[in-house]
């Protein structure tokens, strides 16, 4: 896969072997069309295009103890973030599933039909420091992936994943508070995930166990 480019520094705490992105990368295998559609259809339409690296977050390194990213790093808001407002795109290396890495933490569906992920294990922004909310806060998510596009050219979309801030609702969380400045940016991996880690777990214990 080449390397992609990129027109903006990195933000502060940004690892030197992860390559920083402003816009999805293509590997060579798939045309630059493979994203784009003639048409925004249901999909929420970003506009401008935000600034990179983005002002609304930080990458913050994890010191607390009993954080289960400890030693590793996380997204907080460096401003507050009202409900349902967008935050900023995940981006990474778009793939089909002949490329997926099943090891992969970073892999996001953006297409089923089309058979398109976004992997941000070697390329990404700031989003691919987004954790799980278990175990960091005990109401629940305050943010969520969802589907949008921003406009490439007259006529032309592009398919992008979007981290929002929760839209306003009742229920435990105070959803309808939206993030205040300073607190964690967490999401649900969802329930497939962990299910896929607890088998790999098991895998791993077998084999030891083996050997």
């Amino acid at each position: 896969m080449s390397a992609p480019s990129s027109t903006a520094a990195p933000p502060k705490n940004w690892p030197s072997s992860v390559t920083y992105l402003t816009k999805p990368h293509i590997p060579p295998h798939l045309a630059a069309s493979a994203i784009q559609i003639s048409t925004p259809g249901p999909y929420v339409t970003i506009t401008p295009l935000p600034k990179t690296p983005s002002t609304l977050v930080r990458i913050t390194p994890i010191t607390t103890p009993c954080h289960p990213a400890h030693g590793q790093a996380g997204l907080f808001a460096s401003t507050a973030l009202g409900p349902d407002s967008f935050i900023l795109f995940y981006l990474g290396a778009v793939h089909d599933s002949s490329t997926t890495d099943p090891t992969s933490d970073y892999d996001l569906s953006l297409d089923r039909e089309l058979d398109l992920s976004v992997d941000a294990t070697r390329y990404g922004n700031e989003a691919r420091f987004i954790n799980d909310y278990r175990g960091v806060r005990a109401e629940g998510p305050n943010a969520e992936f969802r589907d949008c596009v921003v406009q490439v050219a007259t006529g032309r979309w592009e398919r992008r994943i979007g981290v929002f801030v929760l839209s306003r609702g009742r229920g435990k969380g105070g959803r309808a508070l939206g993030i205040k400045k300073g607190e964690e940016i967490v999401v649900s991996y969802g329930k497939g995930f962990w299910d896929a880690r607890r088998v790999e777990a098991d895998v791993g214990a077998v084999a030891d166990g083996v050997s």
